[in-house]
């Protein structure tokens, strides 16, 4: 029967202690031990479960490079239109630095892919919130409130309007969008629409980063005897 690496897939020898491909300990396979033999020994029990994230170093690692991550990440960032690739980079850094503390130095793709979720939740609220008291600065505390709404109607009356007019919409239709998103509801909800676009992007940029970062690495740690 053949023999496969339960990460991996890739076939091994049975005499192999270790997967080839990746580095995963396996099980030593033996015949059932005569009378008077020594019981034979089961690598498996000694190799902790990889799929298993310990979240306290997790957490503390996350918060210390997701916080300032988020605050590059904000839409008036010098930064903000790297800010997906920002993020994707971060939470591959912080599953490299939560591999090189654990023994053995490897996790699962699904355990570093958690690992990026949680990253971008904190980087996309702390983006979020970042954004949204600079915008509450910028129109109370230094009254560019104006400045802003010019830029909002001529976005509206010029840009917005020719895209939905290359996309066939009538007249008639588009000056009812045109109208709401003049509002002060519309201004609030489109505002509300691009930082939750913002959230998001960031999160699913986080988790493919910390995926990526355990996949990547996995092949270039070995696990420690």
């Amino acid at each position: 029967m053949e023999i496969t690496c339960k990460r991996c897939h890739q076939a091994i020898q049975e005499e192999d202690c270790y997967c080839p491909a990746c580095g995963l300990p396996q099980l030593l396979y033996t015949n059932e031990s005569a009378p008077g033999q020594a019981e034979p020994e089961h690598w498996d029990k000694a190799v902790p479960d990889a799929s298993q994230v310990a979240w306290k170093l997790a957490l503390r690692l996350c918060t210390m490079l997701a916080v300032p991550a988020g605050l590059l990440c904000s839409l008036f960032s010098p930064l903000s239109i790297l800010s997906f690739l920002l993020m994707a980079v971060v939470a591959a850094w912080v599953v490299a630095i939560y591999m090189r503390n654990q023994r053995p130095a490897w996790i699962t793709i699904g355990a570093g892919a958690r690992i990026g979720l949680v990253t971008g939740l904190l980087g996309g609220w702390t983006a979020a919130a970042t954004t949204g008291c600079t915008l509450f600065a910028m129109r109370f505390l230094v009254r560019q409130g104006n400045f802003f709404d010019g830029f909002w109607q001529t976005f509206v009356n010029q840009q917005f309007s020719q895209q939905y007019a290359a996309m066939g919409i009538d007249a008639q239709t588009i000056a009812s969008y045109q109208k709401w998103m003049l509002s002060p509801e519309g201004r609030a909800g489109s505002i509300l629409g691009v930082i939750l676009f913002l959230m998001a992007g960031l999160m699913i940029c986080a988790t493919v980063g910390g995926a990526l970062g355990a996949r990547l690495l996995a092949g270039t740690r070995k696990p420690e005897v």
